[in-house]
């Protein structure tokens, strides 16, 4: 896709509180309660066949994969399989099982993921990498990979299969793409939105787009609903980028600061340094370049980023992305699916501190 990245730098007088930020992110309403209801019996089709589809005799495989699965998540990209599926007129279980194993990829991720950033809280529980150590999650989150291509292949669909190899290729490419650009604070923001593209994107992409193929839709019907993802996808990762600097464990389900403490040089970061220019140049190679940092550099680097505008600069491209996201769902007619899905593009840049 082509990125709409130029910011233009705004006056940094403009921004100076804190209070402001959190009323940037409330600006916007959007709920993802009317999809949930919508959705609720296939999604509860999807819980149980999760719960079945993760069980094995290796004991510690349902104790860790349960562990995070059951903290929660609003399972929004399952969701977005049932929903798409539904929009078109879909029926029977072939986008349960697409569902499930949507929600098998995206866990195994989580829990590589977390062994890689050696991450403290996952969906606000101890991360499982602490509990039964690294070797144990990255095999684990390899059994559920496995368990995702048994459920593809029993749906038979193999469009749909095609579309989640696809996006599990990408998805660790833009992790090894992250993983190379580790702490760098000449990052553009064009390379960092090919990473999130990857790594976030593409799951939400796919998940829709699969859906929608599982439904029998045509190729302008799944186009259109790989583009809604895609934006809903940036859009999502945007706004948690600007709600690590001004959210709350609750809304993150992991500890706000965690992405600075990690030395990640996500938007918000990279736009304040921009825009401070050679000012600051040593805190921040202290902070984030060698992660030399004292209890007292997440305040002040959450009030840099707040007082140079790079929080809101962010949530706006958030914003446009949900936008793009709606707009791609003016192909097909209004009905409660489609009013559900809109009402998800809002809220992934709504959510609060």
């Amino acid at each position: 896709m082509t990125y709409r990245a130029t910011i233009v730098p705004r006056n940094s007088a403009e921004h100076g509180l804190v209070d402001a930020a959190k009323l940037v992110i409330a600006r916007r309403t959007g709920s993802v309660d009317r999809l949930v209801a919508l959705a609720a019996s296939d999604m509860a089709g999807v819980d149980a066949l999760i719960a079945a589809r993760m069980q094995s005799p290796v004991s510690v495989i349902p104790a860790l994969a349960d562990h995070l699965i059951e903290a929660g998540g609003k399972r929004l990209r399952p969701l977005l399989t049932v929903a798409a599926a539904r929009l078109m007129g879909g029926h029977g279980d072939r986008c349960i099982k697409l569902a499930a194993a949507v929600e098998f990829i995206h866990t195994a991720t989580l829990l590589h993921d977390d062994v890689v950033d050696a991450s403290g809280l996952r969906r606000g529980k101890v991360a499982a990498h602490l509990i039964w150590g690294a070797p144990s999650s990255v095999l684990v989150g390899d059994f559920l990979f496995a368990r995702a291509f048994e459920l593809m292949v029993e749906t038979g669909s193999l469009g749909a299969l095609e579309i989640l190899a696809r996006a599990s290729r990408v998805i660790a490419e833009g992790e090894v793409l992250q993983l190379s650009r580790a702490h760098d604070l000449a990052l553009s923001q064009a390379t960092y939105l090919e990473i999130i593209s990857a790594k976030t994107a593409e799951l939400f992409a796919a998940a829709a787009e699969a859906g929608a193929v599982s439904a029998g839709a045509d190729a302008a019907a799944s186009a259109a609903l790989r583009a809604f993802g895609q934006n809903l996808g940036l859009a999502f990762q945007l706004a948690d980028d600007a709600l690590d600097y001004d959210g709350s464990t609750e809304t993150l389900g992991k500890n706000a600061g965690d992405d600075f403490r990690e030395g990640k040089a996500t938007l918000p970061l990279l736009l304040a340094i921009a825009r401070l220019g050679p000012r600051e140049v040593d805190f921040w190679q202290r902070a984030i370049g060698r992660q030399e940092q004292t209890s007292d550099d997440f305040r002040r680097a959450r009030e840099l980023i707040v007082g140079t505008g790079a929080l809101e600069a962010t949530l706006d491209l958030a914003t446009s992305y949900a936008e793009d996201a709606k707009l791609a769902l003016a192909i097909f007619p209004p009905t409660p699916w489609r009013d559900g899905l809109e009402a998800l593009a809002d809220f992934a840049v709504s959510r609060r501190a």
